[in-house]
Order: structure tokens, then sequence, then C-alpha cells
């Protein structure tokens, strides 16, 4: 028992599928599938135009560059699910991610990250990561290795800039 609680939720994970193994619809209703991917490091983050944290997209867009040549994508997951933050249709928030923030990494349509309506890889990461992998709000990371596994996640306080989580990110590229 002590053993288990050093290794935390690695323990129980069994990793029956990888996030390549799940596809997502992006903002212009095209396929968007992890499989793209493979072999790179994924920060999956749920996102939302009319949060206190929305100014992240800046920070995200930032990595997003930095990284981009280094095996490494940025993927932005709109959500309504968090005070309904997120009303907008595809459109409306492909258009706010450009004009406002320049978005150039790639994003999802809207999906629900939470609850059993939540899209299949936020159910697989809660199955194999534990509660840390489920959102609690709008911004929450979840950074995804090269072996397509879970690596680490962060709160919605944790900028996509900071220290903390830009070690998370040269770690797993690495």
């Amino acid at each position: 028992i002590i053993m288990i609680s050093f290794l935390g939720n690695s323990a129980t994970a069994k990793y029956e599928k990888l996030a390549y193994d799940f596809v997502f619809k992006n903002l212009d209703g095209g396929t968007l599938n992890l499989a793209e991917f493979k072999k790179k490091v994924i920060v999956v983050v749920n996102v939302a135009s009319q949060c206190g944290f929305t100014s992240q997209y800046e920070d995200m867009q930032k990595i997003w560059e930095l990284y981009q040549e280094k095996d490494f994508v940025m993927l932005g997951v709109p959500s309504n699910d968090f005070g309904q933050q997120e009303p907008g249709t595809n459109k409306e928030i492909k258009n706010f991610c450009e004009a406002k923030f320049g978005i150039t990494f790639p994003m999802t349509e809207k999906v629900s990250v939470k609850g059993t309506n939540a899209h299949p890889f936020y159910l697989w990461a809660k199955q194999n990561h534990g509660k840390s992998a489920v959102p609690k709000w709008n911004f929450h990371k979840i950074i995804i290795g090269k072996d397509g596994r879970i690596k680490d996640t962060f709160a919605s306080v944790t900028n996509p800039t900071s220290k903390k989580f830009i070690r998370a990110i040269e770690k797993a590229i690495n």
C-alpha cells in the first residue's frame, strides 16, 4: 500500500489506448486526428473566450511558436462546460482566436471536457491519469509525452509561460 501511494496514478494506468488513438473535429469541421502528432509532445488545453484566463491564449501562442519545430504541438479544445464561458459557434471561436490572439496552433471544435458526456479523449485521460487529468475550469493543461501517455497536468492558474510549465514541456521533449 505504501508503494502504491508513492507511485500515484501510474500504478493503475493500463494505457490500453494512447492519445494517438483519438480523433477530434477541427473548428472548420475537418478531422483532427491525434495520430498525426505521433512521436510529438502534445499539450492539450481546454479553452474559453469569455474566461478570466482567456489571456493565456497569448502565452499558448508564444509557447507554440517557440517549440513547434521541436516535436511539439499545442492543441486548444474549446469547451462551454465552465460558467458558460464559450457560448460561441465554432466559426465565432475561430474568428475570435485569430483576430484577438493570432492563434495558429490547431484547435478542435467545441466539445465537453468533463462528466459522462466528455469527449472520449478526456474520459481516457481520467481513466489513465486520475482526477488531475479532469479539468476543474477553463485553461486546464494536459501534457502528453512522445509515447502517447500523459506526463503531467496543470491547473488553470498555471500560465503556459511559467518556469514550471516550460520545464515540464522541455523534460517531455527531451
